[in-house]
């Protein structure tokens, strides 16, 4: 009955306590204020999804497709899922920064609370509680949950593939292991083969532990297979038999292809580093530049200890080794228990997904950013309200009292040690954790063995605030920060964050330690075959390693150059002044120049004269490279091309079929500047270059606002 109904949303169930329901609906208020409080202070954040957003508000075809403009003319370099969400929202709410960033908060909420319920359900409220916790406030997830990357909707979708085959792990039900099914396939139109890692996990969990017979566990996994290929596929069978004629080229590929960007540039190159239209990799023994690296080039070291490093350790690793910890004594407290047990299966589930996404994150030699580790947090957070859980029923005996002061004093030393990293930053904070911490750990120990109610009850109290205390400073300081462009970082500036995002170190562009500019991307970075091009780096700062010049002039002073085929000439704006500091995000875009990061700052003039008789274009401009194009379309409101797709190294469109656009008067102006230019480093296509040539050769230049533009209407001769 409906009354019943809201009493149990409220109550929750009856083995639950009292407290248990209320808590939960703090801790998901306290999340939704985390994650929406001053949501619209990063503005369109990553330009390149907001731009294809407004393309999905505005077309039904650009919806569809996921297409970076409401003409049509390509896709984003990812399959629409993500975005889906995020359109309809401003088909509602009408174009803001808001409207597109809630769902993504919302999504976050959302993973909170089913993590809590797959927790819940064998380990108790409490133990829910704490997983609910460490994945709110673990700040790359405040991040991710405040962005419209594609990597929200893949961490809710994953989240909820779990809970499911936990649910049919508890009784054998077909109906829960086919919604898992569901949810990996959907995952895959979110961020294709990246939902695919943890499937050889739930296949093999579900094959040994199931409570039902061999044949009916084989059965059901083919069934749960079939739903991930109906929900992931339908989408790529469309778009593969759709003529390609009156399609968008799909980004990302070298031959206007789903499949290729799957496999290839989105997929298995992310392992090898063999990205052909990719950045690339650059990998091999000491990575770009510097010394003492293990591969990975430009994408800094791989190895065991890469998710513990400077730029990473921050965003997400505070609760890594105690949920290793807890994972190992997990299942030695379960190793006699029988093959069916919920509570090892869970622990295997979510365990051995984490160990899967860590080893892959670790040594994939491809394009990687600090980001993409979203999608450990549920693992960690699961884990930890688990193996606590577990550790928790045996605190009176030796071994689990014990193991519990351990893990909490690892925790208590390692959060130091990550605080210690930023030493200007709330100095005051790494003592009080390590302090109270290691008072805890001693504190947990001897209540628990001694059965003291009240002193255990405030260790453990003490325990949960030092364990939490470092990501949740951090969570807030990325809440209260805008982020804006391609690599966002979570954190408070100097912590390794977008200043250090790919920023020195051994084996990285430069070799020195410190922000993006300088010694990050300046004198002194090689990579194999020779030096790096003018124009990466050389911007001056006052923080060791420098603290901005990056192409197209984004930092502290500046600097000249770009990448290949994308000559920087403005002068940025930015200041960075601390050790790593958020030189990108805070360094201006000089010259109204776009790049392969961030978009232009479009000028008022500028916006004016795409403006004129935009209604008789297809497109009111082109332009090479996706950022550039997002800034000029979500400024005008109508659609702009971009030549070459993110990085301007898509063969989109050819030479002849821009000649033709522009013979036919579908293209108003082009605007010079962005992407990488046709000969983007790991690209076997020099399109964006040929059109960029033609362009200048045939038409005259004229500045708007700092920015150079040829009128494609009026030929010079």
């Amino acid at each position: 009955r409906p009354g019943t109904a809201v009493r149990r949303l409220w109550r929750g169930a009856e083995s639950d306590p009292r407290w248990a329901r209320p808590a939960l609906w703090g801790l998901l208020l306290a999340t939704a204020v985390l994650y929406l409080a001053g949501l619209s202070a990063s503005g369109w954040a990553n330009a390149f999804y907001s731009a294809a957003v407004q393309a999905g508000s505005q077309s039904w075809k650009a919806f569809f497709f996921g297409s970076s403009d409401a003409a049509n003319f390509i896709t984003v370099d990812k399959p629409p899922a993500a975005l889906w969400p995020m359109a309809l929202s401003v088909r509602l709410f009408g174009l803001s920064s808001w409207a597109i960033l809630a769902p993504q908060a919302l999504m976050g909420v959302a993973s909170v609370a089913v993590l809590y319920a797959a927790v819940r359900r064998r380990f108790g409220a409490a133990a829910g509680l704490l997983a609910g916790a460490v994945l709110a406030l673990t700040p790359v997830a405040v991040l991710m949950f405040r962005f419209n990357n594609p990597d929200a909707l893949l961490a809710l979708l994953m989240v909820c593939a779990l809970y499911a085959v936990q649910r049919a792990l508890e009784a054998g039900r077909t109906r829960w292991l086919v919604w898992a099914g569901v949810f990996v396939g959907l995952a895959f139109l979110t961020k294709t083969l990246q939902a695919f890692l943890i499937l050889p996990v739930l296949a093999l969990v579900y094959g040994v532990c199931a409570p039902v017979p061999v044949r009916r566990r084989i059965g059901q996994l083919l069934l749960a297979g079939a739903a991930l290929v109906v929900s992931g596929g339908w989408w790529v069978a469309i778009v593969e038999l759709w003529p390609a004629s009156s399609r968008p080229y799909i980004g990302g590929s070298q031959h206007n292809s789903f499949l290729e960007l799957t496999f290839g540039y989105n997929g298995f190159g992310r392992l090898s580093g063999d990205e052909t239209g990719s950045v690339g990799g650059m990998g091999g023994p000491g990575g770009a530049g510097g010394t003492g690296g293990t591969g990975g080039g430009m994408w800094g070291q791989t190895g065991l200890t890469r998710l513990f490093g400077s730029e990473i350790g921050g965003q997400v690793a505070w609760l890594l080794p105690a949920a290793a910890l807890l994972l190992v004594a997990g299942l030695v407290v379960t190793r006699r228990a029988p093959r069916t047990d919920p509570a090892r299966s869970a622990l295997l589930l979510w365990g051995g997904s984490l160990l899967v996404t860590f080893a892959v994150f670790s040594y994939m030699a491809g394009i990687f950013h600090p980001y993409y580790t979203v999608a450990l947090a549920p693992y960690i957070a699961a884990v930890t309200g688990m193996g606590a859980a577990l550790l928790w029923e045996r605190r009176r005996r030796p071994a689990g009292a014990l193991t519990l002061g351990l893990v909490i004093a690892v925790t208590a030393v390692w959060s130091y040690v990550l605080l210690a990293r930023d030493p200007q930053w709330y100095p005051p904070l790494r003592w009080a954790v390590l302090a109270g911490g290691l008072l805890a750990a001693v504190a947990v120990a001897v209540a628990g063995l001694r059965s003291w109610r009240w002193p255990l009850a405030a260790a453990v109290a003490l325990a949960v605030a030092a364990s939490l205390a470092g990501p949740a400073a951090y969570a807030v300081s990325t809440a209260s920060t805008g982020h804006t462009g391609s690599l966002p970082s979570a954190g408070p500036a100097g912590s390794g964050g977008p200043g250090g995002g790919m920023g020195g170190g051994p084996g990285r562009m430069g070799g020195a330690a410190g922000a993006r500019g300088g010694g990050a991307m300046g004198p002194g970075g090689t990579r194999p075959g020779g030096t790096l091009p003018q124009g990466f780096g050389g911007g001056a700062g006052t923080a060791p390693g420098g603290a901005g010049g990056f192409p197209g002039a984004m930092g502290a002073a500046g600097a000249a150059g770009g990448f290949p085929g994308a000559p920087g000439t403005g002068t940025g704006t930015g200041t960075g002044t601390a050790p790593g500091a958020r030189a990108r995000e805070a360094g201006g875009m000089g010259g109204g120049l776009g790049g392969l990061l961030d978009g232009a700052q479009v000028s008022a003039a500028a916006k004016a004269l795409l403006r004129q008789d935009a209604d008789r274009y297809t497109w009111v401009a082109a332009t090479v490279g996706s950022q550039n194009q997002a800034s000029y379309q979500l400024a005008t409101g109508d659609p702009v091309m971009a030549i070459g797709g993110f990085n301007g190294s898509d063969p989109a469109p050819s030479l002849a079929q821009f000649q033709a656009y522009v013979a036919a008067k579908r293209i108003h102006y082009f605007i010079a500047g962005g992407g990488m230019g046709g000969n983007a480093m790991g690209t076997t296509t020099n399109v964006s270059a040929q059109i960029t040539s033609w362009v200048e050769a045939h038409f005259t230049k004229r500045t708007a606002g700092g920015a150079t533009v040829y009128d494609l209407t009026a030929p010079t001769g």
